[in-house]
């Protein structure tokens, strides 16, 4: 499990203000119906300008979620700029083993340290029982290829909240497709694309690891009720993966967030994760003659002090590109291969 933004975003639903109350009920996010003009669509892309003759580059909002639950919604043109561009860079190398490795330790409790002995006792004999329950149903979840959720017991706390966010009925039968960033990751290996990450695992890991431990222990109870109450059905779902999904391709990524009275919100979303700034800015002067081509969290561009505020700030030109925009003189620049790549990827 990566600590992108999407995943920050989890976390800051246990720490809303007061008046967002755990046990009211509330209507589920209507699924998106599949948008029949590319003008309908929601678009997460944005185009940096630079002067002729140098082309552009751009930045893509991702979400760590299942590929084929959102690439339907994606604008052609999102597609064609990644394929036009020989240059993509992630937030992190998923496709390096090392890395992979690296994310697992980050999340595990250091010196051998056990939950039993961490958490509040009723805390973690709840725990217990929810995880007990969620390995019940797993054979009807999932296939026997899937994996369960291993050794929780050696896992942070706040690790261990996101993986019980993570581990509802669809968010399990979605194991083993590859999520958004991962895809992409892979297809531009597969492409010959030039690789890279702008973050090391610690960049991601220890924001997270260094929350305040009572509000990691308030967020991981107030996790446990909300999963407690869907299953004796006196509550419905909080805010989980299917509510990003749905805000993602329906273009309000951001209420799922900002419809919360706090002040406190957005500065620690703005704060939580380390800046892509500055490594960005280094990719896109080295090479000016490249295209470069940057998947990061779709939270990265929200709020205030967002990558794309910051990236203004030090003068560069960035415009939000309209799901139904074609940059001139590449409509037709290689044509026939993205059309390929766009429309027989799911095949």
């Amino acid at each position: 499990m990566v600590c992108a933004r999407t995943l920050c975003l989890l976390v800051l639903s246990a720490f809303l203000s007061p008046g967002a109350s755990w046990g009211a009920k509330r209507d589920r996010p209507k699924q998106c119906e599949l948008p029949k003009l590319q003008s309908e669509m929601n678009s997460f892309l944005w185009t940096i300008k630079r002067e002729p003759p140098h082309p552009p580059s751009y930045l893509f909002g991702t979400i760590h979620v299942p590929y084929t639950r959102v690439w339907d919604y994606i604008p052609d043109n999102s597609k064609q700029a990644f394929h036009n561009s020989p240059n993509i860079f992630f937030e992190l190398d998923l496709t390096d083993p090392l890395t992979i490795s690296k994310l697992t330790s980050c999340q595990l409790l250091p010196h051998g340290e056990n939950l039993q002995k961490l958490l509040p006792r009723d805390l973690y004999r709840r725990l217990k029982r929810h995880l007990e329950y969620v390995k019940h149903m797993m054979p009807y979840w999932m296939t026997a290829d899937q994996r369960g959720p291993g050794n929780w017991e050696r896992k942070r706390p706040v690790w261990v909240m996101l993986m019980v966010n993570s581990l509802t009925e669809w968010d399990v039968r979605s194991r083993g497709t590859p999520v958004l960033d991962l895809f992409l990751a892979q297809e531009a290996e597969r492409m010959g694309k030039t690789t890279g990450a702008v973050e090391r695992v610690e960049e991601q890991c220890h924001p997270l690891n260094g929350l305040n431990f009572s509000q990691v222990l308030f967020a991981l109870n107030q996790t446990l009720l909300q999963h407690e109450g869907v299953r004796a059905g006196s509550l419905q779902g909080s805010y989980t993966t299917e509510d990003l999904i749905t805000h993602y391709n329906c273009g309000d990524l951001s209420s799922i967030i900002f419809n919360h009275d706090t002040s406190q919100l957005p500065h620690f979303i703005n704060n939580s994760l380390p800046a892509h700034e500055r490594l960005t800015a280094q990719q896109i002067d080295k090479n000016p003659n490249q295209t470069y081509f940057f998947a990061f969290g779709a939270g990265h561009f929200l709020g205030n002090h967002s990558i794309l505020d910051i990236l203004r700030q030090e003068g560069y030109e960035i415009i939000h590109t309209p799901s139904d925009h074609q940059e001139p003189g590449r409509e037709n620049t290689q044509r026939e291969e993205p059309r390929d790549f766009i429309q027989g990827v799911l095949t």
